[in-house]
């Protein structure tokens, strides 16, 4: 599902940005520029950290964007970055964070597959690590596919 929802336009690899916030406004540009949100979804994503805190920081050095359906989404859309400088989000031991994925989905439940494959995804050993070490877009896309 991930690698379904990833075009070339929605992979940006080792960019750079001085904190979490820019970070998930990066996210939103990527998600706004595919026409899966609208550009109030990017303010909810930020506003969903600034009030709940880093729950979204899942694990070492991982982060997942998201906010409310009702917030903007138009269709389920996705998008990755890895920041070739980590930065922290408050995520005590799981800080700092490297790898980002943004997501959103138009229903409310219709987030349950993703996350579950996601959740897959993170379990596996080394994932993460590999997804660190891409340079392309090729190259996420054939990771994620030696994933299913």
């Amino acid at each position: 599902m991930l690698q379904e929802l990833l075009s070339p336009n929605q992979v940006v690899l080792q960019t750079v940005v001085p904190d979490w916030e820019a970070a998930a406004r990066r996210a939103g540009e990527l998600l706004l520029s595919g026409g899966g949100i609208e550009p109030r979804y990017v303010d909810a994503m930020v506003d969903t950290v600034r009030t709940e805190g880093a729950y979204i920081v899942l694990t070492k050095g991982f982060a997942l964007f998201h906010a409310r359906p009702e917030c903007g989404v138009l269709r389920e859309c996705a998008c990755l970055l890895t920041l070739s400088h980590p930065v922290a989000f408050g995520a005590g031991e799981n800080d700092p964070v490297d790898v980002v994925i943004a997501y959103g989905s138009p229903e409310s439940d219709g987030h349950v597959r993703f996350l579950q494959e996601l959740a897959g995804l993170l379990m596996r050993p080394g994932f993460l690590d590999e997804l660190r070490t891409c340079r392309s877009y090729t190259e996420v896309k054939h990771l994620l596919m030696q994933q299913e």
